[in-house]
């Protein structure tokens, strides 16, 4: 039976990748669309939604968003979701990373039991838009052509050869344009021809299309992803505003891209496929090198983040997150500064960081993991300095908030309140901490750290023992469902 017309839009919001050719800013475990790259005020996932706010009107509803992630990122989506007041239809959880045609498909089922039959509207998390009045019209333009069943894409005009971007080629017309060809990231030769020629835009990896349209093309190309999706759906289970499907379910979904299992087959087939330019200053910033260009340059094609001078240099883009960094006479280079990890680079080079982080991580390397200052749902800790046998500590814990009631087996630690109050639980006993109050946790005590105040806690925690990883924690308690 046809679904009843809905005249609902559904943003989905992508926010699942490891985002590796950004390190050492972006790490697996803090990627970059939960960061600032380009220097602005709110994180890439924070931007990507409240561009979408502009689609209402028009007799079209906008429904709350779809979030796409996964379990590592689920504590940092409700936070950067709070804090531009935004609440999501859904935060869905992926189990584990199965790319983009899973990851929408889920989004699809979802949108098709809250509201009849949606427009969904899916945007990755981490791309940045210069023009938010442009890139709304295009969508504006876009919905209209997916609520008469059309698969829509949206297309970058191509400036520059570029042989990390997939590839559009369109039929002439104004508006939304027919689409005849996709191709994936083609060599500089090609690149250079489908520039020249005019005939291709980028793929900006915003699609527009309605929930049916997208399982029924879905079900036509690729029935297994369908199929092995829909049973992991089903076996879903939901707690705390998490949607999760079935762990052992979607371990089975095979991996594909939306454009690989969809959107190159429907050229030429039943499903009509179009593409609206999106001339709005985009960028992926999927590179460094895409982020100097989108920022804003010097005289000398500079650009600068925090503390950091430049001599007698050029085109070159210094990103300092926690000292000063001097740069004198480099041209075409990239300097990013964290507090555990440099990278000094040519912009020509951007591309080869993922294969430098994947040897990292084959070499057991921490550094492609997490930063020095790892955010937690209660707040966040900073390892400040580490030696044989001790690690310290900064910790902040967010008003209200707790931390598990734990156990190590291999260390002990002494707490050192610097600002607010801590409510300590250490055994059987429970007691407040004021400001440069401190107290000890023994090796193997049941112990427990919460802010009972309504201004952050801030402790400095000193660590001693024979092995001291995040992984010697035994919790017996915790408030965010932590195993």
């Amino acid at each position: 039976m046809a679904k009843r017309e809905d005249r609902t839009i559904c943003p989905v919001i992508m926010a699942g990748g490891g985002g590796t050719r950004l390190w050492p800013l972006s790490r697996s475990g803090h990627p970059k669309q939960f960061l600032a790259p380009s220097g602005g005020k709110h994180t890439l996932f924070q931007e990507s939604l409240a561009r979408l706010q502009g689609l209402a009107g028009g007799g079209w509803r906008l429904a709350p968003p779809v979030v796409i992630t996964n379990e590592d990122y689920r504590f940092l989506v409700l936070d950067q979701l709070a804090a531009i007041e935004c609440e999501a239809g859904a935060v869905v959880l992926e189990p584990m990373g199965r790319n983009t045609a899973p990851a929408l498909t889920l989004a699809a089922l979802h949108a098709g039991e809250a509201h009849a039959d949606p427009v969904l509207v899916v945007c990755p998390a981490d791309h940045g838009v210069g023009d938010v009045a442009a890139m709304t019209a295009a969508l504006q333009a876009a919905v209209a052509q997916a609520a008469s069943g059309s698969v829509v894409v949206l297309g970058v005009p191509a400036s520059r050869p570029e042989t990390g971007f997939g590839y559009i080629r369109s039929a002439p017309a104004n508006g939304a344009r027919q689409v005849l060809e996709f191709v994936e990231k083609p060599d500089l030769a090609t690149a250079q021809r489908y520039v020249a020629s005019g005939e291709y835009h980028w793929n900006s990896g915003i699609f527009v299309l309605k929930a049916s349209t997208w399982l029924a093309a879905l079900q036509r190309f690729r029935p297994d992803i369908a199929a092995a999706t829909r049973t992991a759906w089903d076996a879903r289970t939901a707690d705390a505003g998490f949607v999760r499907p079935g762990k052992a379910q979607f371990a089975q979904v095979p991996a594909e891209s939306i454009d690989y299992a969809v959107m190159e087959h429907c050229p030429g087939s039943e499903f009509d496929i179009r593409m609206v330019p999106l001339d709005a200053r985009w960028s992926d910033l999927g590179a460094w090198d895409a982020v100097w260009q989108a920022r804003a340059h010097d005289d000398a094609g500079n650009t600068v983040e925090g503390d950091a001078v430049l001599h007698s240099s050029h085109n070159t883009m210094v990103h300092a997150t926690s000292r000063l960094v001097a740069v004198i006479g480099m041209n075409d280079t990239v300097v990013v500064e964290t507090p555990d990890a440099v990278l000094v680079m040519n912009r020509d080079s951007s591309q080869d960081v993922k294969e430098l982080v994947a040897g990292l991580t084959a070499r057991d390397r921490a550094e492609p993991l997490l930063p020095r200052k790892v955010p937690r749902p209660w707040g966040w800790f900073d390892s400040i300095d580490a030696g044989p046998r001790f690690q310290v500590k900064r910790i902040m814990v967010k008003p209200g908030a707790s931390l598990s009631l734990q156990m190590h087996h291999h260390r002990a630690e002494h707490w050192i309140v610097v600002s607010g109050t801590a409510k300590v639980t250490r055994g059987d006993d429970t007691f407040l901490l004021a400001e440069n109050e401190s107290t000890y946790i023994p090796m193997g005590q049941k112990h427990r750290l919460s802010n009972p105040g309504k201004v952050p806690l801030e402790i400095i925690e000193v660590q001693s023992g024979g092995y001291l990883g995040e992984d010697d924690i035994v919790r017996f308690d915790d408030t965010y469902g932590r195993q």
